[in-house]
């Protein structure tokens, strides 16, 4: 069971408290700042090249740096890399990723000051079986676990390490595949499976994290963790690491970041963060940094109401269902609201400025123009107001009046939860738009307000008004809308950071992958470069192109592998051949 609310407050900030784990002399949750951590791509067995990225993430501000450990052998060399930094006067925390194999996590406690395991894949082997598993049964799973487990558990203990457990939407095991599906609540359970472990055993020095590529998934997971964590105690007030992993790269990956790592900040959840871009690891960081920036002073406010409820289900996806109207749109009549496509609001200096270059803009066109809609602007916080707009016999396209004392966020939840539901609703990224600035927090910004209001299924249409470039804001708004998953009008792109599993070079072949099926509008293609997260992260994806041994790749279809040891030279070749074995090819107008 899970108790009503994950936050507080719904329409007001203040951050979840936490207890203190030290991870080396650095403190996480508390009262210290978020941290930003990052993780490097150098084979962990090449000591030179791990403590040259190491050094050159610190230098940019990363504050805790995560080294995979695939084997015992890359474990025992995480004690040189240790060894080398804390000589070049370097003592940044450093997380050995671990996946497969408890025994390398055995060795890599002895060397690090944290380690990360995926419950999924710590003492589970995955082969999407299905199989009912009775209580005495799951029982008898949950013992097998510990023993695998436990001695993990003491050597941290013993040596003061800090943990985290760490659950991926990608790598759920087939037990809890089978017993809660492929769902946030089956993520939530196998992470407090291992929690439970850990605290019959007295340790506690541990963080938890529920990531997925999809930004409804992990927002959804992590608000169910919290909400179990409230309803299990006020003792199990861990801190709580976000990210959203194969976010991929560019303004996509930035964008799909912010909706996911954003929204649940601006709720007051997370302590820690982890941008995973398909990018050299450094970039992750002035975006992570970006991200935390609006929070680092952000007091707890006070809540502007109470008695109101949320209108929209916390747990589980569903479009407010609002009643549809039909305005003169630019170059055709468009209807708002119920399940009508999401539209795009603008200016009419944004349409005048884009006019003459219209058919060059591709799918990114302007629809409504602000001006010429009869928009009824109000402040939720005066029921006067609420009241005024509920008694007309018709419903109206509303949104909240420039000025209004709340967060845009708030604003429209607020909105949301005191109007009927009948009324469509038009979204605003900024409710004091000032002009000038940089893009990235522009597009940061308008990610985190548009992405969560839309994940949380408010709002028929956008207005974006932070950044002032007429074609960047249209391309950022359409760009939001497919990474929110409410209108999907081009190729979408699932690709994993590079890491020290890394089967080919991720950032060349996502590269080449999009040149050759940046066209394929709808199509849902999944490049990961090994095999850790692939299958899962899949499920969601039409197509995918996983590392499967050095210089070979496998070809999926889901989450079904269908080719096998493909040589990477011919790999993206059968990636078009598979797209066209199943009808979803067509071909590019530029071709």
């Amino acid at each position: 069971m899970t108790s009503s609310v994950y936050a507080a407050d719904l329409f007001s900030y203040s951050r979840r408290p936490s207890r203190e784990v030290m991870v080396g002399d650095l403190g996480f949750g508390g009262s210290h700042p978020i941290r930003v951590q990052s993780m490097i791509t150098s084979d962990t067995m090449d000591t030179e090249a791990c403590v040259q990225q190491t050094l050159r993430l610190v230098e940019v501000g990363c504050e805790m740096v995560r080294i995979t450990a695939p084997t015992v052998k890359d474990a025992a060399n995480l004690r040189n890399i240790r060894e080398e930094l804390n000589r070049l006067s370097c003592h940044v925390p450093l997380v050995a990723d671990i996946h497969f194999k408890p025994e390398a996590a055995l060795e890599a406690a002895k060397w690090v000051e944290k380690v990360r395991i995926n419950p999924g894949n710590f003492a589970d082997s995955k082969k999407f079986a299905s199989r009912d598993y009775t209580d005495a049964e799951y029982a008898a799973e949950i013992d097998r676990i510990r023993e695998r487990f436990t001695p993990l558990v003491k050597l941290c203990q013993e040596r003061g390490v800090a943990m985290r457990i760490g659950t991926n939407h990608g790598s759920l095991s087939d037990r809890i595949m089978n017993r809660f599906g492929d769902s946030p609540l089956g993520m939530v359970e196998s992470a407090l499976e291992f929690a439970r472990i850990a605290r019959d055993l007295g340790y506690h020095r541990f963080v938890f994290s529920m990531k997925a590529s999809n930004p409804k998934v992990m927002i959804t997971a992590y608000r169910l963790l919290v909400a179990r964590l409230n309803a299990e105690g006020p003792d199990w007030n861990y801190p709580i690491h976000l990210g959203v992993t194969e976010a991929g790269d560019g303004e996509d990956g930035r964008i799909k970041s912010a909706i996911g790592i954003g929204s649940l900040l601006s709720d007051g959840i997370g302590d820690t963060i982890r941008v995973s871009l398909t990018e050299d690891s450094q970039h992750e960081i002035p975006v992570a940094r970006a991200l935390i920036a609006p929070f680092a002073n952000r007091l707890s406010e006070v809540s502007p109401v109470s008695g109101v409820e949320p209108a929209w289900d916390l747990y589980d996806y569903a479009r407010r269902t609002s009643e549809r109207i039909e305005f003169a749109g630019i170059s055709e009549p468009v209807t708002l609201g119920g399940s009508e496509l999401v539209r795009v609001v603008v200016p009419r200096h944004v349409d005048e400025a884009v006019a003459h270059k219209r058919t060059g803009l591709g799918d990114y066109q302007p629809e409504l123009v602000l001006e010429d809609l009869p928009l009824v602007e109000v402040d939720p916080l005066s029921q006067e107001e609420m009241d005024a707009v509920n008694a007309v016999s018709e419903a109206r396209l509303v949104t909240v009046r420039d000025g209004t004392a709340l967060s845009p966020i708030a604003a429209f939840r607020l909105l949301a939860s005191r109007i009927d539901a009948r009324h469509p609703i038009l979204l605003k990224d900024t409710l004091a738009p000032t002009g000038g600035g940089e893009f990235i927090d522009h597009l940061l910004g308008s990610a985190t307000v548009l992405g969560s209001l839309l994940c949380d299924g408010i709002g028929d249409t956008v207005l974006l008004r932070s950044e002032e470039a007429p074609g960047q804001s249209l391309r950022l708004a359409y760009n939001i809308l497919q990474a929110a998953g409410v209108r999907i009008f081009k190729t979408d792109y699932v690709a994993c950071p590079s890491c020290g599993r890394t089967l080919f070079n991720l950032q060349e072949t996502t590269a080449r992958i999009k040149a050759s099926t940046a066209h394929l509008k709808g199509v849902r293609i999944a490049i990961m470069g090994c095999i850790v997260n692939g299958p899962g992260e899949m499920a969601d994806a039409d197509f995918g192109y996983v590392g499967g041994a050095p210089g070979k790749v496998n070809l999926y279809v889901g989450k079904r592998a269908v080719k096998f040891n493909i040589p990477e030279d011919e790999a993206l070749d059968r990636l078009v051949d598979l797209i066209k074995e199943h009808g979803r090819w067509i071909e590019s107008v530029h071709s």
